[in-house]
C-alpha cells in the first residue's frame, strides 16, 4: 500500500515526526524506501497514534533488514525478535538509562531499532536522542583527522556484568549478566555512514571500553572528552511518548537515553532491532582477543 508521507523536523541536529502513514499496514517499497530516507536524515524517526501488534511491528522492521535476538535479554515467547522493555512500580533503575548506541558489542552492530510504546506513566519517561554525526561534525579539523585514524574496543563486559546497569534485576524482565567469556570487537571511531557518506562518532559510555592499541587508562581522557562533547544539547532532540508512538532511530549516527524520572510507575515499551543485510556482515569490523567480564 503507497501512503503519503509528511514529514516534520523537530529540532536542529536530528529528529523528524512522520505523519499520514499506518505502520501496520502492508507498504508498498516506495513508502518504505521513503521512510528509510527519513530515517538516515534525519537520524531518529518518531511516528503517533500507531496500533501495532508484536506480529506487525516484527514485519514492519524485517522491512528495513533481519531482526536481531537480543545476547542477554529474553524476548516474547514464540517472538525472540521482539524485546519487552518494562519497568514496573517497584523498579528503582530502567532499561537504557544511559547514553549509548544500541548493539555496539556486537561484531556487526544493529543498524536501526524500532521502539512502540505499549503503556506509559502519567509523566515522565522521554527519551533523549543525540546525533552523532553532528558531534563529529563540530570537532575541529586537526581532532577529526586523529579519530578517523583511530579504532576503538566495544564489549558488553562492563554493561552487562554483575554489577553493570543493563543487567540489574527487574520484576518484568529476564536480563543474564555477561558471566565468564565475552566478544570484543573493534570499529572505528569515525563511521562513514553506507547510504549517506556522512561521518559520525561511534563510540559510546556503556560499551566502549578503549582505544584500540592504547591502555585502558591513556583511553580514558579522550574517550571521557567525547562523551562529554557528544552529549551537548545543540547535539540533541527529546521525545515525549503517548502511548501508540514509534520511535526508530539510526545506531550508526545516533546515541539515545531513556529518563528514569517516573518513580512509581510502569512503563512498558516493545522494541525490534534491525541488523544489516547479510551482504554486508562482517564488513570492516575485526573481533580482537576474548577477555574474562569483570
Amino acid at each position: 500500500m503507497s501512503q503519503s508521507l509528511n514529514i516534520r523536523r523537530v529540532a536542529g541536529a536530528l529528529g523528524a515526526e512522520i505523519s499520514g502513514v499506518d505502520l501496520a499496514q502492508p507498504l508498498s517499497d516506495e513508502t518504505i524506501a521513503a521512510i528509510r530516507r527519513a530515517l538516515v536524515e534525519h537520524q531518529v524517526i518518531f511516528f503517533r497514534d500507531q496500533g501495532l501488534t508484536p506480529a506487525q511491528q516484527v514485519a514492519f522492521g524485517r522491512r528495513f533488514g533481519p531482526l536481531n535476538i537480543h545476547p542477554y535479554v529474553t524476548g516474547m515467547a514464540g517472538q525472540p525478535e521482539v524485546m519487552e522493555i518494562i519497568k514496573e512500580p517497584s523498579d528503582r533503575i530502567n532499561f537504557g538509562g544511559g547514553w549509548h548506541s544500541d548493539m555496539s558489542f556486537l561484531e556487526t552492530p544493529a543498524i536501526g531499532s524500532i521502539l512502540y510504546a505499549v503503556e506509559l506513566p502519567a509523566w515522565g519517561g522521554d527519551t533523549l536522542f543525540a546525533s552523532q554525526a553532528a558531534a563529529f561534525e563540530a570537532l575541529s579539523p586537526g581532532l577529526q583527522k586523529t579519530l578517523e585514524g583511530l579504532n576503538a574496543v566495544h564489549s558488553a563486559s562492563r554493561e552487562y556484568s554483575a554489577q553493570g546497569h543493563s543487567a540489574q534485576k527487574r520484576g518484568a524482565m529476564q536480563v543474564a549478566e555477561a558471566d565468564g567469556y565475552v566478544g570484543e570487537y573493534v570499529h572505528p571511531m569515525v563511521l562513514v555512514h553506507p547510504e549517506t557518506g556522512r561521518k559520525a562518532l561511534y563510540v559510546n559510555p556503556a560499551f566502549t571500553l578503549r582505544i584500540e592499541g592504547w591502555k585502558t587508562k591513556e583511553s580514558k581522557a579522550l574517550l571521557d572528552y567525547l562523551f562529554d562533547h557528544c552529549r551537548y544539547e545543540a547535539f540533541t532532540c527529546r521525545f515525549a511518548w503517548a502511548k501508540g508512538s514509534v520511535a526508530f532511530w539510526d545506531n550508526r549516527s545516533a546515541w539515545h537515553f531513556a529518563l528514569n524520572d517516573y518513580p512509581g510507575q510502569r512503563r512498558h515499551m516493545r522494541r525490534v532491532t534491525v541488523d544489516p543485510w547479510p551482504a554486508t556482515r562482517g564488513e570492516g569490523v575485526r573481533q580482537v582477543e576474548l577477555v574474562a567480564a569483570p
